[in-house]
């Protein structure tokens, strides 16, 4: 059993290196973090959403940016779609669960927003029915995914993709980058030009 622990760690620390090694995916870990500055500068908001462990993602993500993360600050507007289980239920029975986020972000987004969808797939239909949503509205769109990112490429401006295919390595990986994010739209509040 100790050896399947230490399996288990070392295929991690081989997808973080991968991450590491790969200049274009570190690059738009930026280019993320950049937009979201940017557009919480500019007054505007950033949604999440996600299915499952991708949901407590998003929740968790939100949730560093409204209270703290490394340092004491003005709270950041930062929702996660996915927490209103009374919202979620009724609209996933009067229409379908595919649409539990598209008609949050149809509602709520604005043009300059950020949405960040969480498919480790890249193929949740509500994800992309979002993403859909979030393009019609001006809104920034930002995948984070796995390896291939699935049909989400096609209606990202910046994608995530970890290079994986194992779901739990992908979500590790993937409130990594959360937590980079955070740290990097932090020090980025305290600046004048990002």
């Amino acid at each position: 059993m100790l050896e399947k622990v230490r399996e288990i760690i070392a295929d991690s620390i081989l997808v973080k290196q991968a991450i590491l090694g790969n200049e274009a995916l570190m690059s738009n870990i930026v280019k993320v973090s950049d937009v979201c500055t940017i557009a919480l500068k500019a007054n505007k908001k950033l949604l999440l959403c996600g299915n499952g462990g991708s949901a407590a993602d998003a929740q968790h993500i939100a949730a560093e940016l409204t209270g703290r993360f490394l340092m004491d600050r003005e709270p950041l507007n930062a929702e996660a779609l996915n927490v209103n289980s009374s919202y979620i239920t009724s609209v996933s029975n009067d229409y379908g669960f595919e649409e539990v986020y598209s008609r949050l972000v149809k509602a709520k987004g604005q043009q300059g927003d950020v949405l960040i969808g969480i498919s480790t797939s890249g193929n949740s239909q509500n994800i992309l029915l979002a993403l859909k949503e979030a393009r019609l509205k001006g809104m920034i769109t930002v995948g984070l995914t796995g390896l291939t990112g699935g049909k989400m490429n096609a209606l990202c401006d910046i994608m995530i993709n970890i290079p994986s295919t194992e779901t739990p390595r992908i979500q590790e990986s993937h409130i990594t980058f959360g937590h980079i994010i955070c740290e990097l739209i932090e020090a980025n509040m305290n600046k004048t030009v990002i």
